[in-house]
């Protein structure tokens, strides 16, 4: 329960981060070249985390999965329905990243 609570507080802080960005970003079409360079290359840092991220949720997940099918093998059917699921709520987390990132940068 700890755990899921600490997952939400972080997604939590994950979207008022990308708000205020999104935000920064609006208010920077009156602003120098630097500043933009700046939101450019924090984007770019950005979508870098969260694949590495999103990579590392992948392969923990990918390794249990097998992991449990290897203990036992009968269950693989009810073992490879959730993981298939929580592969593509990762995959979903790393692609709203990219999206936020793209809207930073196209709205230079």
């Amino acid at each position: 329960m700890r755990r899921l609570f600490s997952i939400f507080v972080l997604l939590g802080i994950f979207v008022a981060f990308s708000c205020g960005i999104a935000a920064a970003a609006e208010e920077a079409k009156g602003l120098d070249s630097q500043v933009k360079a700046m939101i450019a290359l924090a984007s770019g840092i950005g979508i870098g985390i969260a694949a590495f991220g999103g990579a590392l949720g992948q392969g923990k997940a990918i390794a249990s999965a097998l992991d449990g099918i290897g203990r036992n093998p009968g269950a693989s059917g009810k073992i490879l329905t959730p993981m298939i699921i929580g592969l593509a709520m990762i995959e979903s987390l790393v692609i709203y990243s990219l999206v936020v990132s793209l809207m930073l940068v196209l709205k230079l």
